[in-house]
């Protein structure tokens, strides 16, 4: 089969491994799959503000498209809290939520996120998610947590509060209507959380949402026919709407997608990160090779189709890709048969979402809020790294205090900026030769004084322009400690990369050290920064008989161009040709 054919039809990739027992696997996984995506699916589209089929929609036929075209044999994509919260807190000052309107906006947002992805894809830049470090995604995860279970205070706790109010509006709002709280809509969304916990803990063969669902179902239920739906206020979401995913069609008016361009290109990058992590993470368990560019590619795809097919943005769910890989799935036809079987479930069971209180939703929600949160992540960020830390309370509060999109973008930059500092700061450590290591070998560790005329430094970085002044600033650092160092051995072993900027200083350096009476001696640079220092002509301005391979004896040849009269007189005699200049001398 040819390759080309294959990069059209990557599902031609894996074909051959489905057989007679890898359908048998897939189709229980499938079964396992769709179970939970009923819950989660209406739990979503609540959290975006779309009506709650539309959750189940973006599960569908979005999930064939990502399986199809997707690298991945164990991804599952639709709905996910993430990119549902970004769609709510970005599309809602837009619109009303849950009106046409709005659904038309989030249509056309899905779609320029599509055409996004597929762009990225086809022009492999998938390592542009590499750019979104996991403690952004975790300090923005955290934040949307936050971000959902405040969206749902109200419903959890039957009071009036003014939908999309900041999180210090909604704190207030709750103490100071603390006397108004419903209890039997509390009573609901507290049981409903009490029983997903406890299922999640000692039920684990059933999806926990479903239990949590069924439960809190059961108990409202029973209050209205106790007590009357007047006097409990416990209301359901109502029932859903029966059938195949309809025909829908986005909103291409030019005003319209200048609006939703730069939002969609967060969230491209969101969902793009979500699902490649995702990905990968379930092939370090099953040994698969994930194309990060093919994966951009269907889910560009999938949510193109999403657009035409009422979905609204979707990625790819750990939640729901880990429970297919411990379900047993063996190739990408488990995320097809869940589709499927959720079909089939909403055409026979959606009428049953009636009896779903609201405050259940409630309480589902407060659970996946508490479960986005990564605590064990967030602690050991906190434990191992400021830097890091900051870009983590950076990105949280961005999430809570500013635009979504801006959020993701600002926690971007604030990764970026650090690691700028980072590489623009390489180590400049002092070290020594270690006494009867052949070839030499220099440390820190020796416990050597230095050689009056000789300093010996190891660069441990890059060096590139932004990296230069650092450097510069250290050589000079080397005069103003003692003059008498004119001469300079680089130890070179640490460097990977130089630019143009940097051989350009190696070269002005080692003229500066000429002219000083000494010179720059280079040991054990690797071939890619050599072949710069070549092409740039910093090779020949330093000179090549200043240039040492590890298997030069460079001590002696280093020693012969130090001032004689100056190594007559010394008493230190740090290295092996010094001590036997001396022995001869005597």
């Amino acid at each position: 089969m040819s390759s080309g054919l294959q990069r059209w039809l990557p599902f031609l990739q894996w074909w051959p491994r489905v057989a007679r027992a890898s359908l048998r696997a897939d189709l229980i996984a499938g079964l396992t799959g769709s179970l939970i995506l009923v819950p989660q699916g209406v739990a979503f589209a609540t959290i975006a503000g779309m009506p709650p089929e539309y959750g189940l929609y973006a599960a569908m036929l979005p999930a064939i498209v990502a399986a199809l075209w997707g690298s991945s044999w164990h991804l599952v994509s639709g709905p996910t809290t993430a990119i549902s919260i970004v769609v709510f807190a970005t599309m809602s000052p837009l619109a009303e939520a849950g009106s046409a309107h709005y659904v038309q906006l989030v249509l056309t947002l899905t779609f320029l996120v599509g055409i996004f992805q597929l762009l990225l894809g086809g022009l492999r830049l998938g390592t542009l998610v590499n750019f979104v470090s996991h403690t952004v995604v975790v300090g923005f995860t955290a934040g949307a947590a936050v971000l959902i279970a405040i969206s749902q205070v109200k419903n959890f706790f039957g009071i009036a509060l003014p939908r999309g109010a900041s999180v210090a509006a909604v704190l207030q709002g709750l103490a100071q209507q603390a006397q108004d709280i419903n209890p039997f809509v509390t009573s609901v969304s507290l049981f409903t959380v009490v029983c997903c916990v406890a299922a999640r803990r000692w039920w684990l063969r059933v999806p926990h949402m479903i239990v949590g669902m069924v439960s809190g179902s059961l108990l409202a239920y029973a209050m209205n026919q106790t007590w009357g739906l007047e006097h409990t206020g416990v209301g359901s979401i109502g029932a859903l709407r029966i059938g195949f995913p309809p025909l829908s069609s986005p909103d291409f008016d030019w005003q319209t997608i200048q609006t939703l361009a730069p939002i969609a290109m967060a969230v491209a990058l969101l969902a793009l990160t979500e699902a490649v992590s995702i990905a990968r993470s379930m092939a370090l368990n099953t040994g698969q090779r994930i194309d990060g560019n093919q994966e951009f590619i269907g889910q560009g795809l999938s949510n193109i189709v999403g657009a035409f097919f009422s979905g609204y943005a979707s990625s790819g769910s750990f939640n729901r890709s880990g429970l297919n890989v411990q379900a047993g799935a063996q190739t990408p036809l488990a995320a097809i048969f869940s589709a499927v079987f959720l079909l089939l479930i909403m055409l026979f069971l959606a009428p049953l979402a009636q009896y779903l209180p609201v405050a259940a939703m409630a309480g589902i929600l407060f659970v996946v809020a508490w479960g986005l949160i990564d605590f064990h992540h967030i602690g050991e960020i906190l434990r191992v790294s400021r830097s890091e830390s900051a870009v983590l309370a950076a990105t949280w509060l961005a999430t809570l205090t500013v635009q979504l999109e801006f959020a993701i973008y600002s926690g971007v930059a604030l990764s970026l900026l650090l690691y700028l500092k980072r590489t623009s700061q390489p180590g400049v450590d002092d070290v020594k030769p270690v006494p009867g290591q052949v070839p030499p070998a220099f440390s820190a560790a020796t416990g050597l004084p230095d050689c009056p005329q000789l300093k010996i430094v190891r660069i441990n970085g890059s060096i590139f322009f932004g990296a230069v002044n650092h450097l510069q600033e250290a050589m000079q650092a080397i005069d103003a400690q003692n003059p008498a160092h004119v001469h300079v051995l680089l130890v070179a072993s640490g460097i990977n990369f130089i630019d143009l900027g940097g051989a350009q200083w190696l070269a002005q350096e080692a003229q500066r050290r000429r002219a000083l009476g000494g010179g720059l001696y280079i040991f054990h640079m690797k071939d890619e920064p050599l072949a710069m220092l070549r092409k740039s002509g910093a090779f020949d301005a330093i000179g090549a008989e200043n240039f040492f391979t590890l298997g030069d004896d460079l001590m002696p040849a280093i020693k012969a161009r130090l001032n004689p009269q100056r190594c007559a007189q010394c008493s230190v005699r740090v290295f092996a040709p010094c001590k036997l200049s001396k022995s001869e001398s005597d």
